[in-house]
């Protein structure tokens, strides 16, 4: 009956196409700021109001991308948080929630990781199934300081260029004192696997950027088991990271696997959260 349903709805959407942002038509977005309606189902509505243009229906079991391009919509699934990595729903996505205050001691549980569980086709279906598709929709975005001055590849797609862009240029006002954080840079578009794993990397989408990874920091570099991840030398700023937050992305560093020199642009969490009162 299921099926029959994801078929029906399937076939309803068939030729119904929304156009897909561009970097001029996307408007400035502060996601910390943003009013949110008074929704029923907190998943759909952060979907939506992440990504314009899409549709987000968790009855059915569909996400429509702002293209058009339909992938299912499944709910969380009754797995440990560690099995959660690994084959994603979109469900799975919004299980653990992401902290919106700074609250380092949150990441000490054991796979508290919000926002490392990606359902892949979403991401494809957001930015390209291909490294060729994801390269043709780059652009270079800038940071320049007093001194120092750092360059990111990342997407056009859902906007993401823009909104890095007024991250940056927030960040820009902390200068000289954040330079250092901008020097070295870890880099932006690489399409990828997550190291251990079989699972692309953010990166691979041109959606997120990596800082000095010098003072980021990454826990595989401390030799530490997986799981058993301990503190984290945090060099990050709080208001580097809120930030960044504002605009869209969430941090590595919030997460027991921490990645202290990583933003991803994941609005959808930062919404959900919101919606949750976080």
């Amino acid at each position: 009956m299921m099926m029959m349903r994801l078929a029906a709805a399937l076939i309803a959407i068939t030729g119904m196409i929304w156009a897909t942002p561009s970097r001029a038509d996307c408007a400035l977005r502060d996601f910390m700021a943003l009013p949110l309606p008074l929704t029923s189902d907190n998943i759909a509505t952060a979907l939506e109001l992440a990504y314009p243009g899409s549709r987000a229906d968790t009855g059915a079991g569909l996400f429509t991308a702002p293209d058009g391009q339909v992938i299912l919509l499944l709910p969380a699934r009754a797995v440990s948080d560690r099995a959660r990595l690994d084959r994603a729903t979109i469900g799975d996505m919004f299980a653990q929630a992401y902290p919106l205050d700074w609250n380092p001691a949150l990441r000490l549980t054991p796979w508290a990781d919000p926002g490392r569980a990606r359902n892949d086709a979403f991401f494809r279906a957001l930015y390209g199934d291909t490294a060729a598709q994801v390269g043709a929709r780059l652009t270079t975005v800038r940071y320049q300081g007093q001194t120092v001055a750092a360059a990111f590849q990342v997407t056009t797609r859902a906007c993401v260029a823009v909104q890095l862009q007024a991250a940056l240029s927030a960040l820009q006002a902390m200068s000289p004192g954040i330079d250092p954080l901008l020097t070295d840079v870890g880099g932006s578009f690489n399409w990828r696997l997550v190291a251990g794993t079989d699972r692309l990397s953010s990166h691979s989408f041109g959606a997120a950027i990596d800082l000095n990874a010098g003072l980021g920091g990454y826990w595989r570099w401390t030799g530490a088991a997986e799981g058993a991840v301990g503190p984290m030398d945090n060099h990050i700023p709080p208001p580097l990271v809120a930030i960044m937050q504002r605009y869209g992305f969430v941090w590595g560093g919030n997460w027991h696997h921490f990645d202290g020199m990583h933003f991803e642009y994941r609005p959808e969490l930062i919404l959900f959260a919101r919606l949750n009162g976080g």
